[in-house]
């Protein structure tokens, strides 16, 4: 087989495998961010339990979305992976919080400016963690101007619920 030939032919394997599979998104560009929380429970997002992955967990609230809904960035800041079903949120903005998104399906990975896409989403956990003295972190209430930026497109004007 002519080398010119072999090279098309495998140009137009990995053109097709990046329209199946996807090449923009793929894998992280780092491992997972680890975090030490506070409190500690029995079952959390990323275990299994009876064969079926646990998703969410004590201290996160579960949102279902209409469809595959776009989630944006609240602020400028960082995506990154945390388990096999959750990402972490990060900005300078704010350092002393992380928000740990789970059911996050095509992650947008690294740096993102506020109103970015930061990947979508059905059903949609999140959880607040606010950084303690000790280094920990612990599960607080999240705000709900936050939550709505992340459901808002970029071009909608922002309405905060009463």
């Amino acid at each position: 087989m002519d080398l010119s030939v072999f090279k098309n032919a495998l140009s137009a394997v990995l053109v097709a495998l990046c329209g199946v599979v996807g090449c923009t998104n793929g894998l992280p560009p780092e491992p997972p961010r680890t975090l030490q929380i506070q409190q500690t429970w029995e079952l959390k997002p990323g275990d299994t339990l009876a064969g079926h992955r646990i998703i969410g967990g004590l201290g996160d609230i579960s949102i279902a979305l209409s469809g595959d809904k776009t989630l944006y960035a609240p602020l400028d800041g960082r995506l990154q992976p945390h388990s096999p079903d959750c990402v972490i949120f990060s900005s300078e903005e704010l350092p002393i919080y992380l928000f740990r998104l789970c059911g996050v399906q095509n992650p947008h990975w690294g740096q993102i400016r506020s109103r970015e896409k930061l990947g979508t989403a059905n059903i949609l956990n999140l959880a607040v963690l606010n950084r303690l003295s000790d280094g920990k972190w612990a599960f607080v209430e999240p705000s709900k101007q936050i939550i709505e930026q992340m459901l808002q497109p970029p071009n909608t004007a922002f309405m905060p619920t009463p």
